[in-house]
């Protein structure tokens, strides 16, 4: 009879969650990334209007400059913000990863555990097996050599 896990089903469950924690916290990532690429071309387009700022020499536009840059630096403190919680979320993704994985890891173990009961029933119960054939053998030899001598002794006592 072949070996059969009867948690087998729990099993591949766990590793059904686990898999998909993965893909959540590949979309966690995938969030700090892209919020981190906003930070990147705010920042880019705050350098390139001070740039602008500093070639320019029209007072009257400097008002327009700076408040622009004011919204600039605000949308970059924003998007801070926005990426402080995006990589608090991915934290806890990643923590629920580890305890997924974890719960598998815990099942595999039991699996390993119980297949080794089941080798050592089955080894057990090939030597029962053996031990039976080898006394059943031993008595057909002994009744062979117990009906071999009594047919000596018809032929000696002929």
């Amino acid at each position: 009879m072949p070996f059969r896990y009867r948690l087998q089903k729990v099993l591949d469950f766990r590793i059904k969650k686990k898999e998909e924690q993965l893909q959540e916290v590949l979309k966690a990532k995938q969030e700090v990334d892209r919020i981190q690429k906003l930070i990147d071309d705010n920042n880019l387009e705050i350098k390139g209007v001070i740039k602008i700022m500093r070639t320019t020499t029209d007072y009257r536009q400097m008002d327009s400059y700076d408040k622009y840059l004011k919204h600039l630096y605000e949308k970059g403190d924003e998007l801070e913000k926005q990426k402080q919680d995006a990589i608090k979320k991915l934290e806890e993704e990643q923590a629920k990863l580890v305890e997924r994985e974890k719960e598998v890891k815990v099942l595999e173990k039991h699996k390993e555990k119980a297949l080794e009961a089941y080798r050592e029933e089955e080894k057990i119960a090939e030597n029962k097996l053996l031990s039976e054939v080898a006394v059943q053998k031993y008595f057909r030899v002994k009744q062979e050599q117990k009906e071999e001598e009594i047919e000596e002794e018809i032929h000696i006592d002929d």
